[in-house]
C-alpha cells in the first residue's frame, strides 16, 4: 500500500509517515495542497490522508479536483472538528472516510486498512500465483502453505511483481512503488532486495530477470 499524507503540520505528518513506514507501508508527505497535486500527478497512491485546512489549495478543493479527474486513490479526510456536519461535508466533497483531530494512530491505521480492502476499482487485496499467496492487508505471504518471513521492502517488491500479472517491472518502477522519494535511483537496493527475496522464496525460482529491463514473476 502506498499512502500520501497531506498535512501542513510537518511534525505530525512526519510522525505518521514514520509509523506507517515501520509497518511496511510506503508513505510520502506533502505539506500543502499544491505539492499534493504535483505528487498525485506523478504517483498513483492507494490512499490519501488529506487535511482539510491546508495552505495554498484548500483540502476540499484538492479532494474535489482529484475525484473529479477520476484519481483512483481512496481519500481519508482529516478535520479539526468532529460533528455530523463535518462528516457530511467531507463525504460530500468526494472523500471515502473522515477522521477528526486529534486522532488515535491505531484508529488511523485501522481506517487505512479498511480503505485498502476496498481497493481502487475493486483491486484484489489477496494475490495468488503458482503456489504463492499474498494478503496485502494482513501483510502475510505464503508459498505452498509455508509462511514467508519477509522484510517490509521484500513484501512490497513481491506485491508489486504479483500485481503486475507477469509483466516486467524496471528497477525504477519498483523504487517508485516500494520505496519513498528519498531513495536514489542509482542505488543497488532493488537488486539486493530481489536477491534476498529469491532466496526466501526458495526453489523452483519464481522471479525471472529480464535482461536489460528488470524483473517479472
Amino acid at each position: 500500500m502506498r499512502v500520501l499524507i497531506i498535512e501542513d503540520e510537518e511534525e505530525l505528518a512526519e510522525m505518521v509517515a514514520t509509523g506507517l513506514r515501520s509497518s511496511g507501508i510506503v508513505a510520502d508527505v506533502a505539506l500543502d495542497g499544491s505539492r499534493a497535486m504535483e505528487m498525485a500527478a506523478a504517483v498513483e497512491y492507494d490512499v490519501l490522508v488529506l487535511d482539510r485546512d491546508l495552505p495554498g489549495i484548500h483540502g476540499d478543493a484538492v479532494c474535489r479536483m482529484l475525484t473529479g479527474a477520476g484519481y483512483p486513490a481512496r481519500i481519508l479526510m482529516l478535520t479539526a472538528a468532529g460533528s455530523l456536519r463535518d462528516l457530511v461535508d467531507s463525504l460530500g466533497k468526494g472523500a471515502d472516510d473522515y477522521l477528526a483531530k486529534p486522532f488515535s494512530y491505531v484508529e488511523l491505521v485501522a481506517r487505512l486498512q479498511a480503505l485498502a480492502r476496498r481497493g481502487p476499482g475493486g483491486t484484489p487485496t489477496v494475490l495468488e500465483h503458482h503456489g504463492l499467496r499474498l494478503d496485502a492487508v494482513r501483510r502475510i505471504a505464503e508459498r505452498d502453505g509455508r509462511l514467508l518471513r519477509l522484510t517490509p521492502k521484500e513484501f512490497g517488491v513481491l506485491e508489486a511483481l504479483m500485481s503486475a500479472g507477469g509483466a516486467p517491472l524496471r528497477p525504477a518502477d519498483l523504487l517508485d512503488m516500494v520505496w519513498d522519494g528519498h531513495t536514489s535511483p542509482e542505488s543497488t537496493t532493488v537488486k539486493v532486495t530481489v536477491h534476498q527475496l529469491r532466496r526466501k522464496l526458495g526453489p523452483p525460482p519464481l522471479i525471472a530477470t529480464v535482461p536489460g529491463f528488470g524483473y517479472r514473476l
